[in-house]
């Protein structure tokens, strides 16, 4: 996931031939908006590795992570002034306001054994998904495309981060944490009912329900071996691939609105590729 969203804004706008120079400007945004987001929930979640390496909390602590993470946020609106357009700055304000409303929202669900599928899928639209749709529409907003063109990349967008989280979700439970970057179990360490504990909860037993609920409600590692058991019998990962691979298949469909180019077939590729990272 390095650089992808700003990448989907040079893409996009490449995609319908943009000839300026300010998509380079709305990708450098787009990657301090980002790269905010994970200082402050990195602070939030008290997490302690990211991509294989140690979070900026855990090296420098946590209020120079708040800080440094105000500073990107302010920067990237004085940098939006550059761009000159309401439209773009209409749409990165409100992004920015949901992805803090998705981690109002997730920490609402922390340690909640009761989040519903309907309200995960919620959370991560706000906290992931938002900013991936936010990235591939502003290039087609770049080169003034029509609402048709422009809601077509936002929807692909939308469902490009979905699947990206969900996948992300998905390789918690299925991986070490140098293939991932961060500690196996980290989700159920700290409390989160993502998706693959949902649907397992769902499906399994009275006793695997009971065990399922404790972990969450407690948080940590003890129960993280029995947990991973349950997501295995379950088919718990297999359940939400196949929502990923889903959500890829109609990222892709919205493409059909571009005219063919390299740079449509690569966007087309970034959705296949988002799924097979858990492999």
């Amino acid at each position: 996931g390095k650089r992808l969203r700003p990448l989907l804004v040079l893409l996009s706008a490449r995609s319908f031939n943009y000839a300026g120079d300010k998509h380079h400007l709305l990708a450098a945004i787009i990657e301090f908006i980002h790269t905010a987001t994970l200082l402050h929930d990195d602070v939030v979640d008290e997490s302690n590795l990211r991509r294989g390496n140690e979070t900026a909390n855990a090296l420098f602590g946590n209020a120079a992570s708040v800080l440094v993470g105000d500073f990107l946020y302010s920067r990237a609106f004085e940098m939006m002034v550059d761009i000159d357009d309401m439209r773009v700055m209409q749409i990165l304000a409100t992004t920015t306001n949901v992805i803090a409303e998705g981690e109002v929202m997730q920490l609402m669900n922390v340690h909640d054994a009761e989040t519903t599928e309907e309200k995960y899928l919620e959370v991560i639209y706000c906290k992931t998904a938002k900013l991936f749709e936010a990235a591939a529409q502003l290039g087609a907003i770049l080169c003034q495309r029509n609402d048709a063109e422009v809601q077509a990349m936002a929807a692909y967008g939308r469902h490009l981060g979905t699947a990206f989280q969900l996948i992300d979700d998905v390789m918690d439970y299925s991986s070490n944490s140098e293939q991932m970057g961060k500690n196996v179990g980290d989700d159920l360490a700290e409390g989160k009912p993502t998706l693959p504990l949902i649907y397992a909860m769902q499906q399994g037993n009275a006793e695997q329900v009971v065990t399922i609920k404790s972990a969450i409600e407690k948080g940590g590692y003890d129960k993280i071996n029995e947990v991973q058991a349950i997501i295995q019998q379950t088919g718990a990962l297999e359940y939400t691939e196949k929502m990923a691979q889903q959500q890829a298949q109609l990222a892709i469909k919205e493409l059909t609105h571009l005219p063919d180019s390299e740079n449509k077939t690569v966007l087309e590729n970034i959705a296949r590729l988002s799924v097979y990272r858990s492999h």
